[in-house]
């Protein structure tokens, strides 16, 4: 499968934000990666719906929505109608939502619908509704804040996605999310990764371009 390198508008400079979308986009971005946080499922709050909308008219990328929210079947249509390609919901308790029918909710509406586990999550947890995404994130840091220290252990759980795919002949995203750099980038596309969420290792570098083209390896 192609690598694809996701960006994460988080790690953005917000007072220049078009500005930071258009120079992603030109620099070889393939997607854009936005994280929506609640305060309640992580410790942080970022943005909504509005902002997703703002950037969708700045941008043609496919937008890749992270919802680490509560609640995330009642506020999936929302972020549908701002111009989301993926949405992406958590499949711990905690999340407080019928995973399966959201998931089903998603790709009702057109959308392509993925799934993420947290790094204390076992790989078991979305065993069961694998054939029902399109993609699935792997957190390799724990949800909620931007600059953590990549945790290698969460590689098991990729190359057992990596297995379901070649059991299953499927096409399944398998994305991971925190402290990629150029180095733990090549950990994890050699363990079966193919979509690579990067905040600050692209956004603080001073060649964005230069920055993409070496997390691709």
């Amino acid at each position: 499968m192609a690598i694809i390198v996701a960006p994460s508008i988080l790690a953005a400079n917000f007072a220049s934000l078009g500005e930071e979308v258009r120079q992603a986009e030109a620099a070889g971005a393939d997607w854009l990666h936005l994280d929506i946080m609640d305060g309640h499922f992580v410790d942080n709050i970022s943005f909504g719906p509005a902002v997703v909308a703002t950037i969708r008219k700045l941008t043609q990328l496919p937008l890749d929505v992270h919802l680490m929210i509560e609640h995330p079947d009642h506020y999936a249509p929302r972020f549908l109608e701002a111009g989301a390609n993926f949405i992406t919901v958590h499949v711990e308790p905690e999340a407080k939502h019928d995973v399966a029918r959201t998931l089903q909710a998603i790709r009702a509406a057109g959308c392509s619908a993925g799934l993420a586990l947290n790094p204390a999550t076992p790989f078991a947890a979305v065993e069961p509704y694998l054939a029902q995404i399109d993609l699935l994130l792997m957190m390799t840091v724990h949800p909620g804040f931007g600059g953590q220290a990549f945790r290698p252990e969460m590689m098991e759980k990729v190359r057992a996605a990596r297995a379901w795919n070649q059991t299953n002949a499927g096409a399944l995203e398998i994305e991971v999310d925190g402290g990629i750099t150029t180095e733990t980038a090549k950990l994890c596309l050699e363990n079966g990764a193919n979509v690579l969420v990067a905040g600050t290792s692209i956004f603080k570098a001073p060649d964005y371009a230069g920055a993409i083209a070496a997390l691709r390896g």
